[in-house]
């Protein structure tokens, strides 16, 4: 593993310059480390993804006395195991880039429990700094340091930061320049005699070992922890490793022997005891419980046992509300927008001339990317909201009120978020999982998220429903769908969890930290880079697959004369007629014949040719399967009319069971062109996108199969 992320990750190998400090900034979560971070960078701030994960990378450069700093936002994390892809990456870039100086942003009114982060980074034997952030919190709280002890203890300089307001982030600027020249001292965590004497043990053992990627005293120590990628990067390096495994479990055995507990553990212990030790060595008055008693009061209501579902429920209606509600009309001003633009070019452009480009530039282009950039709002909207609720600290809350229940299917108690925003949009919904814990967790709920009715099927639902279905039954009908997606997708969660995804669940650990007031400078940056990263990563891919469903919609051509009867048809209008050559051209492309191609696969679900065509172009967005409809039909443009005769007409031709099918079929099958292609980034992998695609539509075609056929022999 350490050789993948020597050779392969972190920051881009032409940002570094030579005679540039390269700062990493590490943390706790909320401990305030992207503040400092926005506060240090400004905006000279790149973002993107590591390799493999979802996990986001941030770096940019500070200007300023002494030259340019990188500066490295690694992922908030308590530790430095591997439990989580946030503490892999961390650890990985730490040993594998060696960056010149490490700030450790520390929250100043949790000192025990933010240094045990510090105490970590220290036996990585790098220049440390720590920034002892939301000092004016902890000073609220009566809370006084001894900032020199604390510095000679942790041979680092101390630095008080309100990164919120820039307090201080000069100071932290020359404290790391300073660090990055000065000469360590010999400090580091003392283990106690026995442990001592083993680590010593095993340092011999490794001596013969070349090119560590970390230092040999951390090697022994993680060797004692049984860390597996230590043990598998020095299986490659060290030319004798079953003698050192052989030193290890000696000592190991002894310990064991000797504490009657295991060697992790009491590491694990020793090393909160020293962080423990260090709080209490350098506090000269402890804080007052006035804010945190505030921060209780809260809790006592929005946190209640009985009320906090309901209220934590309310929250998030209102988030979904807001989301959707005001994101319509910029939407729609973005629909305009483009269609605005569409009809600008089709208007300057030479009639007859080059009709191929002219469609695809129409059609393909602006009709592929500007389907995207609409959504636009509502992420940015979406993640407006998700900013405030997590700087505040009530996000922290609401996932813990839904743990209970969503560790019952499987699924991370964050996780309901993502689901909740699902019933709008599951572009925003896959990309909302960028804030559970682990890649399983995104995994399992990015999976899952399309059983959930986005908005984009509510006008197929309103289409067929009417069509084939008395009044009375319309209103079960649609709730019921509704229901039914949500079901399956708790069921599927289940069985994903422990089949294709088993695993180690990740342990709910969070703190709740105390209510705070956003400030306005970091949930517009989060708001922003997050916005951004949408319109870079989904606007690209979907441009491609956007010509591809062109090309398959329209070639080949049939030949004018076989459709100029069309043209020719008594009683229809000019748009009816247009209609009907659309249809026929249709019917005579690739995807016309792969429609009638499938049709004899999909009979037992009693569709035929015209409305499987109609589901593949609806691949490309579901609310497409009207229109395809309305053109297999040939039906023209007769405003609020056109749904009701399309309506008329499948109820002509087909039963209320192929209507039932339908309505099955465009709940489960073929998450649209933009999921897949959100799903194959957010999920690390194209195979999770194809895997999805491939797995609702043979649930579908199974579930709508059943109901098909079981509805044939009730209604025979």
């Amino acid at each position: 593993m350490f050789e993948r992320l020597r050779t392969g990750g972190g920051v881009p190998q032409e940002l570094y310059q030579s005679r540039e400090l390269t700062v990493a900034l590490a943390g706790n979560p909320n401990s305030g480390k992207t503040s400092v971070f926005n506060g240090l960078t400004g905006g000279h701030q790149h973002v993107g993804n590591y390799p493999g994960v979802t996990v986001e990378k941030k770096w940019g450069r500070v200007r300023g006395l002494g030259g340019p700093m990188l500066v490295v936002d690694l992922p908030g994390t308590y530790g430095l195991t591997t439990r989580s892809d946030e503490e892999r990456v961390a650890r990985g870039f730490l040993l594998r880039d060696r960056p010149d100086v490490v700030t450790d942003v520390i929250d100043a009114s949790n000192l025990e429990r933010n240094l045990h982060l510090a105490v970590q980074l220290l036996e990585l034997e790098l220049n440390l700094v720590l920034a002892l952030n939301m000092s004016d919190m902890a000073r609220d709280q009566g809370q006084r340091l001894d900032l020199e002890r604390l510095g000679e203890l942790m041979d680092a300089p101390v630095v008080e930061t309100v990164a919120s307001r820039g307090g201080g982030l000069d100071a932290l600027k020359q404290a790391m320049r300073e660090a990055a020249t000065r000469t360590r001292g010999e400090r580091r965590v003392d283990y106690g005699e026995d442990l001592e004497a083993e680590i010593v043990r095993v340092e011999a053992a490794l001596a013969p070992a070349p090119d560590l990627v970390f230092p040999r005293r951390y090697a022994a120590v993680k060797l004692l922890e049984g860390d597996s990628e230590v043990q598998a990067e020095l299986s490659r390096v060290h030319p004798d490793f079953a003698a050192v495994q052989a030193v290890v479990q000696a000592a190991r055995a002894r310990l064991q022997l000797r504490f009657r507990e295991d060697t992790a553990v009491l590491i694990a212990d020793r090393r909160y005891g020293f962080a423990a030790g260090l709080a209490r060595e350098v506090t000269l008055r402890g804080p007052r419980l006035d804010r945190v008693t505030r921060s209780e009061h809260i809790d006592g209501v929005l946190a209640h046992r009985w009320l906090g579902l309901p209220i934590f429920a309310l929250f998030m209606f209102l988030l979904f509300w807001i989301t959707f509600r005001a994101g319509a009309p910029l939407m729609d001003l973005m629909e305009n927008g483009f269609g605005r633009l569409a009809a600008g070019v089709d208007a300057v452009w030479p009639a007859g001339r080059l009709a191929a480009l002219h469609s695809l530039l129409l059609d393909g282009v602006i009709g592929g990317v500007g389907g995207v950039l609409v959504f636009l709002p509502n992420i940015v909207l979406l993640f407006l909201g998700i900013s405030v609720l997590e700087e505040t600290g009530y996000m922290a809350r609401g996932a813990f009120i839904m743990d209970r229940l969503m560790h019952h299917f499987g699924l991370h108690g964050k996780s309901f978020i993502p689901m909740l925003v699902g019933f709008g949009c599951t572009v925003p919904a896959i990309m909302a999982t960028r804030m559970l814990p682990s890649r399983r967790d995104r995994i399992v709920t990015i999976l899952i998220l399309p059983f959930i009715s986005c908005g984009a099927r509510l006008p197929v639902y309103l289409l067929i429903i009417p069509a084939f279905f008395p009044p009375l039954w319309q209103a079960p009908l649609l709730l019921g769908i509704y229901l039914l997606g949500t079901c399956l997708g708790l069921v599927v969660a289940r069985i994903l969890s422990r089949t294709v995804l088993v695993g180690e669940e990740t342990p709910f650990v969070m703190e709740l930290p105390p209510y705070r007031l956003p400030t306005a400078r970091s949930v517009l940056f989060h708001m922003w880079h997050r916005a951004w990263l949408y319109v870079r990563k989904a606007g690209t891919v979907i441009l491609f697959i956007s010509v591809i469903l062109w090309l398959l919609t329209s070639y080949p051509k049939p030949e004018l004369s076989q459709v100029a009867g069309g043209a020719a048809r008594a009683g229809q209008t000019i748009a009816q007629t247009a209609a009907a050559r659309q249809a026929e051209a249709l019917e005579y492309s690739t995807a016309g014949r792969i429609g009638k191609a499938l049709a004899p696969a999909m009979a037992p679900l009693g569709f035929d040719w015209r409305i499987t065509t109609a589901f593949l172009g609806a691949f490309a967005a579901k609310e497409v399967f009207v229109a395809q409809m309305g053109i297999v039909f040939s039906l023209g443009e007769e405003g609020a009319g056109g749904n009701r005769r399309l309506r008329e007409t499948l109820a002509a031709n087909y039963t209320p069971r192929t209507g039932l099918s339908i309505l099955i079929f465009a709940l489960l099958a073929t998450p649209c062109m933009v999921t897949f292609v959100v799903t194959g980034r957010e999920a690390g992998g194209w195979r999770w996108a194809v895997a999805q695609w491939v797995g609702f539509t043979a649930l579908a075609w199974l579930v709508a199969f059943v109901v098909y056929q079981v509805t044939g022999l009730v209604m025979a």
